[in-house]
């Protein structure tokens, strides 16, 4: 344990250091956010979602501007990738430490080191519009500590999916194919572009029980009180065992593919 704890720590000690990169994702981030709330205004103008108030999609909008790095499936550690296109790959397997792990916090590292260099900023800016526009507080203390909960378990499984992405690509001779759909469908199916809550009812309830619902669409939702109470604890739960479920599907398809291993490159 303390090798991958060892590794989180570098890793995100690593990326601490580029801050002119945050502050170029922070421009485009509260631009882009702006932006989406703008559209989403003229859209409630003509006819409100009745399962989503203003209110609740600004929180929602913002937030996931201040958490991006956490709920976008877009952010991947391009060394991963590397190591697995040029062969570099043979020497993360002479290493003493279970594969799997050591990708697994280097890839939480990264996104946990981009979310803390951006969130903050966003946060008190948003915190500060007026409203309908601005970042609202959750409903009470409880939805606080349900969406900090839920918010780290979107972390780990955001992680987990990528996991399965890598793993997939060292069966492949160049991952940017398989990196694209994972992007895209992820991305779009987790709420992390359209908020679940506009999708059409059938297909958001299927999403609801599917590793997508575990996306992006929960913390977020949580936060504006869209979903409370008892949904909300069961929204939790469902996290939790995709979360269990993506990493042993992960570690047991990584170990299957690196007893006939093909490196290419050198």
């Amino acid at each position: 344990m303390k090798t991958y704890t060892g590794m989180l720590r570098i890793r995100f000690a690593s990326g601490m250091q580029y801050r002119a990169a945050a502050l170029g994702g922070l421009v485009t981030q509260f631009f882009w956010g702006g932006f989406e709330i703008l559209l989403y205004a003229t859209l409630y103008k003509n006819g409100a979602p009745p399962s989503m108030t203003f209110a609740e999609l600004t929180s929602y909008t913002w937030l996931r501007q201040a958490f991006l790095a956490f709920l976008a499936a877009f952010y991947f550690d391009a060394d991963i990738f590397t190591s697995i296109e040029t062969g570099g790959l043979v020497y993360e397997l002479c290493r003493p430490a279970d594969l799997y792990g050591l990708w697994f916090a280097r890839t939480a590292a990264g996104r946990l080191s981009s979310a803390v260099l951006r969130c903050g900023p966003i946060l008190i800016v948003a915190a500060l519009l007026p409203a309908p526009y601005g970042l609202m507080l959750p409903p009470s203390l409880a939805t606080f500590a349900a969406f900090v909960f839920s918010l780290g378990l979107t972390w780990l499984v955001g992680v987990a999916n990528c996991m399965l992405v890598y793993v997939v690509c060292c069966r492949t001779l160049s991952p940017r194919g398989v990196r694209r759909i994972a992007v895209a469908v992820v991305g779009f199916f987790s709420g992390e572009m359209i908020p679940i809550p506009f999708f059409p009812p059938v297909l958001r309830n299927v999403l609801g029980y599917l590793p997508f619902g575990a996306g992006a669409n929960m913390p977020l939702r949580i936060y504006s009180g869209n979903i409370a109470g008892a949904q909300a604890l069961e929204g939790v739960a469902l996290q939790a065992f995709w979360l269990i479920a993506l990493v042993c599907a992960g570690h047991f398809l990584l170990g299957r593919i690196l007893r006939r291993v093909q490196l290419q490159g050198g």
